[in-house]
């Protein structure tokens, strides 16, 4: 294999990649010369990443971070970005209900469920430093990737967006200074067929271009048996492009641009319970994975693209100047069919619509004593949701043929922060790390709510009659914050650090994009809904966390043993609870239309711990050559409401759970690592546990009791390194496990006359062959 350097302007100036082969990496040519550098490279050593945007070994971050390179992933057979959670302590990351691209993310009991416009995320992504406003096509699909960073707790004094729960940062593979190109392929279960192929090509020895291509395609894991179509199928495509251009020697500049169109089928869930509506009583179906949804006015279409265009400029041997200027736009269309019948009861067709533009100017300074950095965050974004609920067609009885209570929320953001971050070496062995970060946020929100019969409305092809309007609402709201940091490192000796960190999150507030302005009480009992009362019951404010953290972190023996623990507790303030109650709009006892209420109902308190670390335990244990690893991630969470205020005042936090977030997590990995056959053998397997959890803050059927998953994996690549083969299997013991889900029955308000309570389950058994190619 050829040794290929990678462009220090690609990893940033200040920062580096996860150098480490990572669990079980693939040697690299073992001659005889090399064999002791090629071993090294196979063992498990120090994480470098860029958790402060500074090269760092992981050790010396005084921060909860899991790193984890492409060839790692590669190895386990991480398909996307939803599986880092097997990894990774105290973490969820789950396709959102009804949809396949659409991001669930909950770190440390911290998150945001609802993908609706107005909802801001409690978990940052991040792709090459560029921050993802909305959830929509963040379900990456992990390819020509170069690490994958996990960062635990609030973050926003070092870049981009405040995140009070944490960050998930994605960095694509670097552009290299010789031709390289690769090429995979792989086949399943389920006929998956998957190609990616990826190349990087100096132009000259100033410029360079990189481009990867990529096709997912796989049959579904069930059927909808009403329209025939496959169930959880996936049909993606995606590209990447780049170019470098080394300006001079102290400034460089870097253009990026993806693309991606899921044209998957629409993922549908599985009822629970028989259908409740005479004449039909269709009863549970056998196969979780089947379903009876009957919508179709509109066909399942995610397109989601964006370009940056990143400059740096080193001012001197202390100073660095970097740039990130960057938009993207997605726009995601999706026929969700609530009941999971062939009636139209809760038939839902959505349209989401997303942009943004973001602006981030960074000052870095790097001195003998003293790190750090300043820098400004502006961001302009828009997101539209646009909505039906047909609430039913049974017009016989209610008299009514097709109510309609249609949703239209445009939520405008405008934010711009000031954040700064820096660390003082006090002595050799003690450090100080002060930061903050202020924040304006401007929020501005349309909601129109209208009540049509007839059907669907004309954004889903119909052309039904308006019967009333129930909320045309226009408001705007101004918040701000400032954020501080402080930690203390510690070193006994330069592979260990002793670490006590506070910090304090943000997330901002907006308006409820599904309110209904008729549904606001009378709060002053005067007899009249004034225009302030319907602003308190649209408008609900932000969250902020206050997290307190001790760790300690070592890499020992050689770096063989690399090990991280910490400790955290979280004060959570003001917690966000969207939610959906039933509205009776004309009085017959029959909850036709439906209204958006969220309140800043919560607090809670939150502590926990989390232990990983990887080892390698065994050398030239069977024969000459061979590498034995072991890899841990160990979490727990203690997440418990202090208060909850219901409808009527009332505090029912003995009766409220924190979703999303279960008590243990945990995940133990074993590699051998063998020369064979004239080339290398890597054997892995992994289980993966995940203890009991409830998709909503009241307990009901959709809840998930603890599971494990089994996932192994078989590869073989020659001795040059160009060729590789692996076979993967996932969920070996084919487990069932819930991971999103729709309650109309159970919680809230009962909506719908057939009975909604539906499912979204886990992938279930596969099994994966691959061949890659390198030259």
């Amino acid at each position: 294999m050829k040794a290929y350097t990678l462009n220090p302007f690609r990893l940033g100036l200040v920062s580096a990649i996860a150098l480490t082969a990572g669990f079980g990496a693939s040697a690299q040519d073992a001659t005889a010369e090399d064999d002791a550098g090629a071993e090294t490279q196979r063992r498990f050593t120090a994480v470098k990443v860029t958790a402060q945007r500074r090269e760092e070994n992981l050790v010396d971050v005084p921060l909860s971070v899991s790193a984890f390179d492409g060839d790692l992933l590669a190895d386990l057979g991480v398909a996307d970005l939803t599986e880092i959670a097997k990894i990774t302590p105290n973490v969820t990351l789950e396709v959102s209900r009804g949809t396949n691209t659409t991001l669930s993310a909950f770190i440390r009991g911290v998150g945001q469920q609802d993908p609706v416009a107005g909802f801001e995320a409690g978990v940052g992504i991040y792709v090459d430093d560029v921050y993802l406003n909305r959830p929509q096509g963040a379900v990456l699909d992990v390819y020509d990737v170069e690490r994958v960073e996990v960062l635990r707790g609030p973050q926003g004094t070092l870049y981009g967006r405040n995140t009070i729960g944490g960050a998930v940062k994605y960095v694509t593979r670097g552009l290299t200074d010789e031709p390289t190109y690769e090429v995979n392929l792989k086949a399943g279960s389920y006929n998956q067929l998957d190609g990616v192929i990826t190349t990087s090509l100096p132009v000259t020895d100033s410029f360079r271009v990189g481009a990867a291509v990529a096709s997912f395609n796989r049959d579904g894991f069930g059927e909808n048996i009403i329209t025939g179509e496959e169930n959880y199928n996936k049909k993606l495509f995606g590209a990447r492009l780049s170019a470098e251009v080394d300006v001079s020697d102290s400034f460089q500049l870097r253009a990026a641009a993806d693309y991606s169109l899921d044209k998957s089928n629409a993922r549908q869930g599985h009822r629970l319970l028989d259908d409740q509506f005479p004449p039909f009583t269709y009863p549970v179906l056998g196969d979780v994975f089947d379903t009876r949804a009957g919508l179709d006015v509109i066909e399942q279409r995610v397109e989601a693209y964006g370009g940056s265009l990143v400059a740096e400029f080193d001012v001197n041997d202390q100073w660095t100047i970097k740039n990130i200027l960057a938009y993207r736009e997605d726009e995601s269309t999706s026929p969700i069919d609530f009941d999971s019948l062939p009636e139209a009861d809760l038939d839902v067709p959505a349209i989401y619509e997303n942009d943004q533009f973001s602006e981030e100017l960074q000052f870095l300074y790097s001195g003998d004593r003293l790190e750090g950095l300043i820098g400004f965050y502006y961001l302009d974004a828009n997101a539209s949701t646009v909505f039906d609920v047909l609430l039913a067609t049974t017009g016989d009885l209610l008299n009514l043929p097709g109510l309609n209570a249609q949703t239209f929320g445009d939520v405008g953001t405008e934010t711009w922060s000031i954040f700064g971050d820096f660390t003082y070496d006090l002595t050799d062995k003690v450090s100080l790390s002060l930061g903050g970060r202020y924040t304006e946020d401007t929020r501005k929100s349309q909601v129109l709510r209208r009540t049509y019969i007839g059907g669907f409305s004309e954004f889903f092809g119909g052309d039904p009659i308006l019967i009333a309007t129930t909320s045309d609402f226009n408001g705007e709201a101004d918040f701000d914050d400032f954020s501080p940091r402080i930690s203390v490192s510690y070193h006994p000796t330069p592979d260990m650090n002793l670490y006590a960190t506070y910090s304090q999150g943000f997330k901002g507030g907006s308006f409820d994009p599904r309110g209904q302005t008729s549904a606001a009480p009378d709060l002053d009992q005067d007899g009249t809904v004034s225009e302030q009362e319907i602003f308190t019951f649209m408008q609900f404010d932000p969250e902020e966390v206050d997290s307190y953290e001790v760790g300690y972190k070592a890499s020992q023996l050689d770096g063989r043993v690399n090990y991280s623990l910490a400790a955290f507790y979280s004060d959570y303030k003001d917690v966000q609870v969207p939610g959906s109650i039933g509205v009776d709009t004309d009085d017959d006892g029959i909850n036709d239309s439906f209204s958006g209420v969220t309140t800043n109902a919560g607090a809670a308190t939150i502590w926990g711990v989390e232990f990983e670390g990887t080892a390698t335990v065994a050398e030239d244990m069977a024969r000459s050559g061979d590498l034995l690893n072991l890899g841990w991630s160990v979490g727990y969470l203690d997440a418990q409401y202090d208060e909850f205020i219901d409808a009527f005042g009332n505090n029912v936090a003995d009766q409220r759970v924190i979703q999303n977030t279960p008590d243990w997590t945990a995940n133990g990995r074993i590699s051998y690592d063998t020369p064979f056959a004239g080339g290398n053998l890597l054997l892995n397997t992994q289980l993966s546990y995940r203890g009991d959890s409830s998709q909503f803050e009241v307990p009901g059927p959709l809840d998930q009791e603890a599971f494990t998953l089994w996932d192994a994996s078989i590869r073989w690549e020659t001795g040059d390194g160009r060729w590789g083969f692996n076979l993967t299997g996932k969920n070996l013991t084919d487990e069932e496990y819930i991971v999103a889900g729709y309650d109309f029955v159970t919680i809230g308000s009962p909506l719908g006359l057939e009975g909604t309570l539906t499912a979204f389950y886990g992938d279930p058994r596969t099994v994966t062959a691959g061949v890659d190619y390198k030259f």
